[in-house]
């Protein structure tokens, strides 16, 4: 039932004040969305108008069909699903075993330690890296190839996944990992039957964090790559740039097909995200 008297006024000016402040978020956060969508739609000539219109007057699809007719955008994102894909689920398998490991076995100041040598890597600027990283590919041949690249972010991701999962492999009772031994479950088949099961969901929010710092990533894959046939996708986004204009219209166009399939990986896992986020938030 609904509060009478000086209240109702009082609430109703906080609903409005909280439906304003989302709508503003909404906005702030969906207008740079629409706009690239919007841009992807117009032709060279309508992009340049003065001034902009807010909507495509007659929308195309003709950036779509230059970018994987003319400009071969399918080749490069083919290599940055390889690449990340591989990249994501081989961090995961690692960092998940040594965060399994931090959060059991290391105690004291063993485990200050471990988890200050675990992050150290991720406090090195990447510029402070490229030179050594390079130097070391090319000694092994993998400059130019995706395996390059998948070593290379696995050893970048891998100190994210076990910080990320030893927080959560510490929520889980050490007694369900017991009771599986007693029953005759080594160490290693109760970790994958019994712990990883429940710790799916940090799994989910993991790997997705993961995916988007990966997806995203521009510096190694300009530095180690030079060629589309190992090149990933914001390199052959930025090779829209040219010396005389810029073809924002496919540019735009890029970005959109960038973003779909990490839309398409968070609303299939949405609901695993969010118990991931809110795992050990609540006894």
């Amino acid at each position: 039932m609904a509060r009478s008297g000086s209240g109702s006024p009082r609430q109703r000016l906080w609903f409005l004040t909280r439906l304003a402040l989302i709508v503003l978020a909404l906005i702030i956060t969906l207008l740079p969305v629409y706009w690239m969508v919007n841009t992807s739609l117009k032709t060279q000539v309508e992009v340049f108008a003065s001034p902009p219109t807010l909507y495509a007057q007659n929308p195309t699809f003709g950036n779509y069909v230059n970018l994987f007719v003319r400009r071969h955008l399918g080749v490069y994102l083919l290599n940055s699903l390889i690449i990340v894909g591989s990249a994501v689920l081989l961090s995961l398998v690692l960092g998940s075993l040594a965060a399994y490991f931090l959060a059991r076995f290391a105690k004291g100041r063993m485990q200050q330690q471990l988890n200050f040598w675990v992050l150290a890597p991720r406090m090195i600027p990447p510029a402070a890296l490229v030179v050594p990283v390079f130097l070391i590919l090319q000694h092994f041949g993998l400059i130019n190839k995706k395996l390059g690249l998948v070593l290379v972010y696995t050893a970048f991701n891998l100190p994210f996944v076990a910080w990320m999962m030893r927080s959560f492999f510490q929520e889980i009772p050490v007694d369900l990992e017991e009771a599986a031994m007693v029953d005759g479950s080594s160490r290693l088949r109760s970790f994958w039957d019994v712990v990883l099961p429940l710790a799916a969901p940090g799994l989910v929010a993991t790997s997705i964090f993961s995916l988007i710092i990966t997806f995203n990533e521009f510096f190694f894959a300009l530095i180690l790559t030079s060629t589309p046939e190992a090149a990933t996708l914001p390199v052959g986004t930025a090779s829209l740039i040219g010396k005389t204009q810029t073809l924002y219209g496919e540019m735009a166009a890029a970005g959109v097909v960038a973003a779909v399939p990490l839309v398409v990986f968070a609303l299939l896992v949405q609901r695993h995200l969010v118990r991931g986020l809110t795992m050990g938030a609540v006894k």
